[in-house]
């Protein structure tokens, strides 16, 4: 009687771990394909589970932060989903590539063409985004997920550091350090690998000059010798003749 009694009281007390559990993986989160260097550009995928028995997510909407606006945001096509991208005003302009950006993505709306996400299944969105700022160790994404029964989850509660994770988490994305070059290479560099090309290019040259008269010294020694051969043949052919004559008269 006591082991079965501590059998199902260690049942249930794994069923309510499980069950506090639940939300601190079953909501709208962001996570990059790779990695995501500041200063770079990234492919990140923001991933939505549905949560509900009963409805299907037929909507998602992406708000991207105003304080690190990023001026270059492309949503991959996903079939049964249309994409819709929403820019607003700079307050103040950004340094993209040499030319001044007034304007940023403020943000990206998903809305199923089909079913949707249905009861079981999740689903990613990738986004490719750019230029990641510098002066930053994360982006706060806040989503608002949209059921088929019209109910309404708002993920927009920042995660505090050193606190406990908040009922309903807004994504966020973890910058990693800017790797070495990310801007594309210098004007020095560029100068020294066209250099490098230029030296490998005229070594090359003199590589392919200096095998030229090797190779026609080669041809020339190979005729003289086919010629030789057909000369002695001739001379062997014309030999038996003669003896032949020799023989008859």
């Amino acid at each position: 009687m006591k082991v079965s009694r501590i059998a199902a009281v260690g049942a249930l007390a794994g069923t309510g771990v499980l069950a506090l559990s639940v939300p601190a993986f079953a909501h709208v989160s962001v996570q990059p394909e790779g990695t995501a260097a500041k200063g770079g550009y990234a492919v990140v995928d923001f991933k939505v589970p549905n949560e509900r028995d009963d409805a299907s997510t037929t909507k998602l909407e992406v708000t991207f932060p105003t304080d690190h606006p990023l001026a270059s945001v492309m949503p991959q096509a996903i079939p049964g989903w249309k994409a819709e991208v929403t820019k607003s005003k700079l307050d103040k302009p950004l340094e993209m590539h040499g030319k001044k950006i007034t304007e940023a993505v403020s943000k990206v709306t998903w809305t199923a063409d089909g079913e949707g996400v249905k009861p079981g299944f999740f689903q990613k969105f990738p986004v490719s985004v750019g230029t990641l700022p510098e002066d930053a160790d994360e982006l706060v994404f806040k989503a608002i997920q949209t059921y088929s029964n019209k109910e309404v989850v708002r993920w927009i509660e920042v995660p505090q550091e050193g606190q406990e994770e908040p009922e309903n988490p807004a994504p966020v994305l973890e910058l990693s350090a800017a790797e070495e070059g990310h801007h594309g290479s210098s004007s020095s560099d560029k100068a020294s690998a066209e250099a490098s090309d230029s030296e490998d290019a005229e070594a090359a040259s003199a590589k392919t000059d200096a095998a030229e008269p090797a190779d026609s010294s080669d041809t020339t020694a190979r005729v003289l010798g086919v010629v030789g051969i057909v000369v002695g043949a001739l001379g062997v052919a014309y030999g038996v003749i003669a003896g032949r004559r020799r023989t008859d008269a």
